[in-house]
């Protein structure tokens, strides 16, 4: 019986493999040869001691931090979860160091898109130093501290943003699928650090674009400029991918501010202004940057708002004149012709579709604002954040500077309708809210998974006087009553308003987490290597994450006798986490495997009446085509 190991994902491993896979002439003795592969590489091997590259003291230390497997897990949080037995939405509390390495097998190329707002490092905010030897130990220190911050003076100011970002990028491309994006936003302090090293991690040729946001508010501390922008750097898994899917479906989004521009709209029309007054309203309004989108859907007729589009820019065009109605008269003709026929014209005329003028210009052709909702996303946009501070001030979860909804909304309509969205800055849960909402209005199926460290709220905050002591709080409420308000306004009863709340933990299993200190009293516990205060829940859901299966997978408990049986994934696996099995158990368990392959089995290693049990469970397993047999 094969014993489970108790680490994550392999990392320097899996590359191994890779490598040997694409060269596998230079593996001797399972060894890689360097001087074979620099062979095989030719002139492409930089060889100078002089070369561009981006460094800085401890980046050795942050790659290899990223390559070192967790022995850590995830504890099931079933009391503060919602709707924990139906929901595929995860919120997870922790370091999102360690939980990005916890998730490397069950979620490798298995995301969509990952959005973060990490720590901007403007010197109030939390940048601690990771632990290269023990970083569960060190969480679980950091923890119980108040919140500190990363400030000017200490030496190391961009050094140690860069040790913390560096590791967790490094995680996070490995958990994308080869067309999925990541989002990033960041301001002016480390923009430039962060764009070079996601070119070292994602490729410079990854790089999809940057966008410039236009915050609405301005940091007037500056004696120069008023700085009212941040950014959002965006790169792809691999650009090649993403560009062959959507070769002929390309991104498209709402137009910024939507919404808002038509209420503008209606009350300038509730106003009993007339169209010509309407218009000239509108191209005020579009002066100001949130409604940039809108720059000429300035005329208004029955059918709603437009803009003037060209009737001409063609070659070998129609010819023929068209009578202008204002005027009486034939309108001069596009150079080239216009680009419809003279039926087609006639139609859209007859529906009211072309614009006419009375000074002689050229008609145009009515673009209704309508009609032309969506599209390409801007590498400049705006959004006001006061709808934001208000829904948060509804909520009762104070937090400063969330998110805008909106924009999350914005980015997330680029993705599948199907996608796993992963925030592992999760904050006030903005990612959370946008993915139900956004599934709300057009139907889709987004997951998402949300990672935050618990980190402390501050006695003098209106958080902490709200009763929430550490960030997680807020987040989770939100998107407690976010679900709630979303479900209240449309009516839709079948939408996923749920998440599974997952906690970062030292193993359940004591040889998995030994204590080098008491090493003595470490081999004395081995008797039963279950700590004592874990559940077998608990041990279930580590052992998911380390043989790779996702946190949301169907689990049945079965009652046999009293004891517990799990049959995960429809019979893929089934365990048995309890003392004294017997055959019976054993005979139990063969009744949910699966029909289409056989499963994998697990059992507590100490869990049988007694060895022979074991070696005569072991042969009855492989009797009915069972061979992979582990226990913990």
């Amino acid at each position: 019986m094969e014993k489970l190991d108790g680490k994550s994902m392999d990392i320097v491993k899996a590359n191994i493999e890779v490598l040997k896979q694409l060269f596998p002439e230079v593996v001797t003795e399972g060894k890689i040869d360097f001087e074979k592969l620099k062979l095989i590489l030719g002139e492409e091997i930089e060889t100078r001691n002089e070369k561009y590259e981006f460094t800085w003291h401890g980046k050795t230390q942050a790659m290899k931090l990223a390559q070192t497997p967790s022995t850590g897990t995830l504890r099931p949080d079933k009391a503060s979860s919602k709707n924990w037995d139906t929901t595929e939405n995860l919120y997870i509390e922790g370091d999102n160091l360690e939980v990005l390495k916890l998730l490397q097998k069950s979620y490798f190329g298995k995301i969509k898109m990952i959005y973060i707002d990490p720590p901007y490092n403007t010197g109030k905010d939390f940048v601690y130093k990771d632990d290269f030897r023990d970083n569960i130990k060190n969480y679980k220190e950091i923890t119980q501290q108040t919140t500190k911050a990363n400030t000017e003076t200490s030496g190391r100011y961009h050094t140690d943003w860069l040790n913390m970002m560096y590791p967790r990028l490094k995680l996070a491309r490995n958990l994308l699928t080869d067309d999925g994006v990541i989002f990033i936003s960041i301001d002016d302090t480390e923009v430039a650090n962060l764009r070079k090293i996601l070119d070292e991690i994602f490729g410079e040729n990854n790089f999809i674009a940057s966008i410039t946001r236009n915050t609405n508010s301005s940091k007037n501390q500056s004696l120069f400029v008023s700085v009212s922008h941040d950014y959002c750097l965006i790169y792809a898994r691999d650009i090649s991918v993403l560009s062959t899917k959507h070769a002929e479906n390309k991104w498209s989004v709402p137009k910024n501010n939507i919404e808002e521009y038509k209420r503008k709209i209606e009350e300038l029309k509730n106003l009993g202004l007339s169209n010509e007054q309407i218009t000239e309203e509108l191209k005020q309004l579009t002066k100001y940057p949130r409604f940039i989108d809108f720059v000429n859907y300035w005329y208004v007729d029955e059918r709603g708002v437009y803009r003037k589009g060209d009737l001409g820019g063609v070659k070998n065009g129609n010819m023929t004149p068209i009578i202008n109605p204002l005027t009486g008269k034939e309108d001069p003709v596009p150079p080239g012709g216009f680009r419809y026929s003279p039926e087609k014209l006639n139609e859209l005329i007859k529906e009211n579709r072309i614009h006419f003028h009375t000074d002689g210009s050229l008609p145009t052709i009515k673009r209704y604002l309508d009609e032309n909702l969506t599209q390409r996303p801007k590498s400049i946009m705006s959004d006001d954040q006061r709808p934001d501070n208000a829904l948060l001030k509804e909520f009762n979860t104070p937090f400063d500077n969330p998110k805008q909804l909106a924009f999350m909304k914005r980015i997330l309509s680029v993705g599948d309708k199907d996608s796993i969205i992963l925030d592992f800055f999760s904050g006030s849960a903005t990612t959370a809210h946008a993915v139900m909402q956004l599934n709300a209005e057009d139907g889709g199926n987004r997951k998402f998974i949300m990672v935050q460290l618990p980190e402390k709220t501050d006695e003098k905050s209106e958080a902490y006087k709200a009763g929430y002591k550490n960030i997680c709080e807020i987040g989770k409420e939100r998107i407690r009553r976010a679900g709630e308000k979303i479900v209240q306004e449309t009516g839709k009863t079948d939408l996923d308003i749920g998440f599974k709340v997952f906690k970062l933990d030292s193993s359940n299993v004591k040889t998995w987490d030994p204590d080098f200190d008491n090493l003595e009293q470490t081999l004395f516990d081995l008797q039963d290597n279950i700590k004592e205060d874990r559940t077998k829940e608990d041990l279930l859901y580590e052992i998911l994450l380390k043989i790779g299966l996702p946190l949301t997978i169907p689990i049945e408990e079965i009652d046999y006798n009293g004891k517990t049986i799990y049959n995960v994934a429809y019979g893929s696996v089934l365990v048995c986490l309890e003392d004294d099995i017997d055959l019976d158990i054993v005979q139990e368990m063969l009744k949910y495997q699966s029909e289409h392959m056989p499963p994998k089995v697990i059992f507590k290693e100490s869990g049988f009446i007694s060895d022979a049990v074991k070696t005569n469970a072991i042969q009855t397993l492989k009797k009915h085509g069972i061979t992979d047999v582990r226990s913990v």
